[in-house]
């Protein structure tokens, strides 16, 4: 044999068979024949979209050649969720089964054929797959374990035909099983001989499949399951809302490259999907803070939708190498696992704005019908046409998340580029402008600095798109904070929830607006409404506790904040404002614990001094209440403007002068202080007519 005829190379080689055809054949041979040619033509669909070739048929097996091993799972995965559709429909007869098996190795390629170790492994393998199974080695499941959608469950070490080494295996634990099967490992048994485990593993196969059929046909005759799933499936997945028809969650999509710093174009990706699909009405997508919530997390995909209150989900990843670019993309029905659309982008890095697009308007095509008109052009609006700016974009958008004052004045670099590259990059000034404003919270830099900017960004913004509902939220708090224009404010955020019904922080912040005039009902539905769109955010579950503080709801306040807490223990304002509930009722020593707590997170910034210092002065601490008193003008020296947590000491020390001459400093500051009307805090200042004329220049009273 001439070498040059040959070819070795390291490959993925994946292994079929049609379960029971031999029988079948000789019982029924032209309804073999005819099932054989129906099952070759829906796998044949299937191999060209993970990229596999096929390389021959033997019989009612299929040899077929992938470059990567995550590539044939996803293949195996979606063949064995193609027959589960198409047998759901067909009688028990004229079902297709088929088990298949993975293994990547080397293999030759010779005269159109391929052989080796890699071709004999996953044809032995394949045999102890089971009906509608997949079982791969373990050098496919060290490849795959992080990226693949679907669960392993680790087999005994078995022996195969003509293979001399022990081998380590794994079943693929497919997304539909998991209801009937909560956890398959501790149900195989045998010493790992052969004959056994396959055995085992088919007649534990054939209980699944006979459960999923009967739930299959229960569910197209309209009527419930007779089988129940186990009570341990129950405990496992509480259900935490229901979910609305026309629903979707986009998880963040995975970084498989080499490099971590490429992290930001998968988060990148999901966060602009959101946005996009987020416009359309009729169509709920929980907020970015909520989905991210899961990122790094290996949770069980229905458990998730479950948290988020939705039946779909959108998953994927993205991997890139220098300027190429792959995509992978899969909407999922939590209902039965089944994938309703997925796709695989190969494109250049530019063209990352296009896959977002293309994505986003297949998600919606596939929840909403045919897309006409203004949903359409809603998806399909280019934000800007220069690449480069849209990657500055997504890199700001990355690390605005991250709130931290060093992330914000990052992203308010990476921002300022993108606009500098393109400067009509409308969403690229909007998202500048939530810098601007939040700088002044986060960095503690002055409002002085930060506010005119984030107005002049917001409205140049709302001057290239004036459809853009987070430029309108970002005036709105422009204009309640720093103008002390509240009609103007309430007509922006009025103005983004119609543009953008979806924006949860748009309802957020009308909320706070409501609450700080003592609408607390208004409030209430507002902030419920954003906490719709974002369950787990804890900025929004925080601000569902202050409607009720502000309200003096105080038992209820605090429980609120208690479940802030246990989802996220590390977020201070939560412990801010559950010191400020327990001060409220006179539990002192809580008060001060978790103003405590505030003070160890805050780090070498201010958080907590002023609730730390009131709660001090009004239980009798006077001079633990001084000594913070003289922490915090330390840090008003150094730029901080904390003038609002000096009056609140004051205030607590009974020295109602000085309390009201720093609150004109803090006025003067253009502070935040959202429940200067309604906290029982300033109390003793109302009847005061300097505390009365603050209230009219910030324009609380008439």
């Amino acid at each position: 044999m001439n070498l040059d005829t040959e070819l070795r190379k390291l490959a993925a080689i994946m292994f079929t068979d049609m379960v029971g055809y031999s029988v079948l054949a000789q019982r029924n041979e032209a309804l073999a024949l005819e099932l054989l040619e129906e099952h070759r033509r829906l796998l044949r669909t299937l191999f060209p979209r993970f990229n596999g070739a096929e390389v021959k048929t033997i019989g009612d097996a299929f040899l077929v050649e992938f470059a990567s091993a995550l590539e044939a799972a996803q293949c195996a995965i979606e063949i064995q969720r193609a027959l589960a559709r198409r047998n759901a429909d067909c009688p028990p007869g004229r079902q297709i089964q088929v088990r298949i098996g993975i293994h990547i190795g080397d293999v030759v390629h010779r005269e159109g054929d391929v052989y080796g170790d890699g071709v004999n492994i996953a044809s032995r393998i394949e045999q102890l797959a089971g009906p509608n199974g997949i079982c791969i080695s373990m050098d496919v499941e060290r490849q795959i374990r992080h990226a693949l959608e679907a669960s392993l469950v680790k087999l005994p070490p078995a022996e195969l035909k003509n293979i001399a080494v022990p081998m380590e295996l794994f079943r693929i634990v497919l997304p539909w099983e998991r209801q009937a099967v909560p956890s398959a490992g501790p149900q195989i048994s045998g010493r790992g001989k052969p004959r056994g485990l396959a055995v085992g593993l088919a007649v534990a196969a054939v209980i699944v499949i006979l459960v999923g059929a009967g739930w299959w046909l229960q569910r197209a005759r309209g009527r419930p399951s007779p089988v129940a799933p186990p009570p341990q499936t129950k405990a496992l997945i509480p259900v935490a809302r229901a979910a609305e028809a026309r629903s979707v969650a986009v998880l963040p999509f995975a970084n498989l490259s080499a490099d971590k710093a490429d992290e930001y174009l998968g988060d990148g990706m999901s966060e602009e999907i959101i946005t996009a699909l987020s416009k359309l009405k009729g169509l709920r997508v929980p907020a970015r803070t909520s989905c991210f919530a899961f990122k790094g997390k290996n949770e069980d995909i229905r458990r998730i939708g479950e948290q988020l209150g939705v039946r779909t989900v959108l998953e994927g990843s993205v991997t890139r190498s220098g300027n190429k670019l792959r995509v992978t993309a899969q909407l999922i029905n939590l209902a039965d696992g089944f994938h309703v659309w997925s796709e695989t982008y190969d494109r250049a890095l530019d063209d990352l704005l296009a896959i977002r697009t293309d994505v986003a308007e297949r998600v919606a095509e596939a929840l909403k019908g045919e897309l006409l008109g203004e949903d359409k052009q809603k998806l399909t609006k280019p934000t800007t046409a220069n690449a480069e700016a849209y990657r500055l974009y997504v890199q700001g958008r990355y690390v605005w998340n991250q709130r931290t004052g060093e992330s914000l004045k990052k992203a308010a670099d990476y921002l300022e580029q993108a606009v500098a590259k393109d400067t009509n990059y409308a969403l690229g000034y909007a998202a500048l402008a939530d810098c601007y404003v939040l700088l002044p919270e986060y960095a503690a830099a002055p409002a002085k600095q930060w506010m005119p900017k984030a107005r002049a960004t917001a409205l140049r913004a709302l001057e290239l798109d004036n459809t853009l509902g987070e430029a309108h939220a970002a005036l709105g708090i422009i204009k309640q904070n720093w103008d002390w224009d509240w009609p103007g404010a309430e007509a922006e955020y009025k103005r983004a929830i119609e543009l953008n019904p979806n924006y949860a922080t748009a309802h957020h912040w009308y909320s706070v607006w409501l609450g700080s005039l003592g609408r607390f009902d208004e409030a209430m539905r507002e902030i419920k409404r954003a906490q719709d769109l974002d369950p787990l955010s804890p900025v929004i579950g925080e601000n569902v506790g202050c409607v009720l503080l502000y309200s003096r709801q105080y038992g209820s306040a605090i429980a609120e904040f208690r479940k802030v807490i246990n989802l996220s223990p590390d977020f201070p304002a939560a412990h801010t404002y559950l010191g400020w509930a327990y001060t409220m009722t006179g539990a002192f020593s809580e008060a001060i614990a978790e103003f405590q707590t505030v003070r160890k997170l805050a780090g070498s910034r201010p958080g907590g001094l002023g609730g730390l210092g009131y709660s001090y002065a009004i239980s009798g601490r006077t001079a633990e209440a001084h000594k913070v008193l003289d922490d915090l003008m330390g840090f008003l020296q150094q730029g901080y403007e904390v003038h609002n947590g000096v009056a609140q000491i004051y205030l607590g020390l009974g020295d109602r002068e000085q309390a009201l001459a720093w609150l004109e400093q803090a006025v003067e500051a253009r502070e935040p202080m959202y429940g200067l009307k309604t906290s029982l805090v300033w109390q003793n200042l109302r009847s005061e007519p300097k505390f009365i004329e603050l209230l009219k220049k910030i324009g609380l009273e008439k």
